[in-house]
């Protein structure tokens, strides 16, 4: 055990009796044996320059010339050039959190321009700065809708993306809320309806009916939203990685939550607006301000929620670069080529599940680990596993007709290799 010697053994046994523990081991002994690092076995320190051959000859071990068809909340898309240029910059990047508004103009402005963007796709009154991700919006919406009805039960449709379900599992319990999952519900003492749409399976759902003083949450794909209404819910979340933010090996990505007018004192996090000062020039502030990290401490909305100003950053960005036009544009050519994808998969006798979807759909196969396998075999990531006949596909902008048809020609091939068998 280490022992940093700025301490003496005093301040050592002081520090133990005021946590009432005996020695630094007992603190660790809630963590089983098996899971503590005995030794870090670190190579000999080595220069720059031989330090660099070595993550470089490491880093060509790493396979990143497949061809992508995965989602499931992670989409592969363009991200322009700019975006990173921009965001770099040192106004931008070394910036933490506008405590001193008046130092803080550029990043409130950004957030405010975020809200305004995520307020209009939804077709909401009002939105947050962002959370940390999707699946802690959808979580945090629950609470909120708790706070608002004073009810401690919540029902989650079962087709939604299973990680987000595990977050809002662990929100819940720790807030003493019970969670009831299924695909109906007619308890009448619940605080929210939450639906995701489209759903784990790519299926678009319909907005679900209220029993009583519940609040209906839905959980949208922003993109979808260019070519289908946004759903009259109480509450909109979601998350805004398809928004010119790389898939960065699982994040960081953010999450929002939009709402009608009357509930944003109720929102988690935090809230710029947009005013004039004493000299008739606009100015910004943070209009909201409820983290536990502002002056509301105990009276917080949520103590675990941050803002993502960054990743915010980088979706504005996307958005006014892309323009109004041109994110309908990128929209339309996903929805175009999984529907492509779709169709030739039928006329090769494949099945598909779905009915109506917007970019994503669920493909049945004879066995899912031995298609996956085929296909990533010739460099193709097929989809994600659901079940052992069942892969959800997704198709981006990116995916253009030639890697479509290399989809089509390796699960032909696929297809008569079971046929083979059989």
């Amino acid at each position: 055990m280490y022992y940093n010697e700025a301490f003496s053994n005093k301040d050592r046994l002081e520090m133990l009796n005021s946590i009432g523990v005996k020695s630094v081991e007992e603190i660790f002994d809630c963590i089983p044996k098996n899971a503590r690092m005995q030794n870090l076995n670190l190579d000999f320190s080595h220069d720059e320059i031989e330090a660099t051959k070595q993550l470089k000859s490491l880093s060509s071990m790493n396979k990143t010339d497949y061809i992508s068809f995965l989602g499931a909340g992670a989409k592969k898309r363009y991200v322009p050039s700019l975006i990173n240029d921009i965001a770099s910059r040192f106004e931008f990047l070394s910036c933490y959190t506008p405590y001193q508004g008046e130092l803080s103009q550029g990043s409130l402005e950004i957030m405010y321009e975020f809200q305004s963007l995520i307020a209009t796709l939804t077709n909401q009154d009002v939105s947050n700065a962002t959370v940390y991700d999707g699946a802690s919006a959808c979580a945090e919406a629950i609470l909120m809708a708790s706070r608002i009805t004073k009810k401690r039960k919540a029902f989650v449709y079962d087709d939604i993306n299973p990680n987000y379900l595990e977050v809002i599992k662990t929100y819940l319990w720790a807030n003493d809320i019970e969670l009831i999952t299924g695909s109906t519900c007619d308890d009448n003492d619940l605080c929210a309806k939450l639906y995701q749409s489209p759903n784990k399976f790519g299926e678009f759902a319909e907005l679900p009916s209220k029993n009583n003083q519940e609040l209906i949450i839905s959980c949208v794909d922003l993109f979808s939203l260019a070519l289908f209404e946004p759903p009259k819910s109480d509450i909109t979340v979601g998350d805004v990685q398809s928004f010119g933010i790389g898939l960065k090996f699982g994040g960081a990505y953010a999450g929002f939550i939009a709402c009608r007018d009357i509930y944003k004192r109720q929102l988690p996090g935090r809230i710029s607006g947009k005013t004039v000062d004493r000299e008739g020039k606009t100015a910004y502030c943070l209009t909201l301000q409820a983290r536990e990290q502002h002056i509301r401490r105990e009276k917080a909305t949520s103590n675990i929620c941050s803002n993502q100003a960054l990743i915010a950053l980088c979706a504005n960005l996307y958005l006014r670069k892309l323009g109004k036009s041109g994110f309908l544009k990128v929209a339309q050519k996903s929805f175009d080529n999984a529907h492509l994808l779709k169709d030739k998969l039928q006329n090769l006798g494949f099945k598909i599940q779905n009915k109506d979807f917007f970019d994503e759909f669920t493909l049945i196969v004879d066995n899912s680990d031995k298609f996956l396998s085929y296909m990533k075999e010739n460099k193709i990531l097929a989809g994600i596993k659901f079940d052992n006949n069942k892969v959800l596909v997704s198709a981006s902008e990116l995916n253009d007709e030639e890697e479509i048809e290399k989809y089509i020609s390796f699960a032909k091939l696929y297809a008569q290799s079971m046929l083979s068998v059989i």
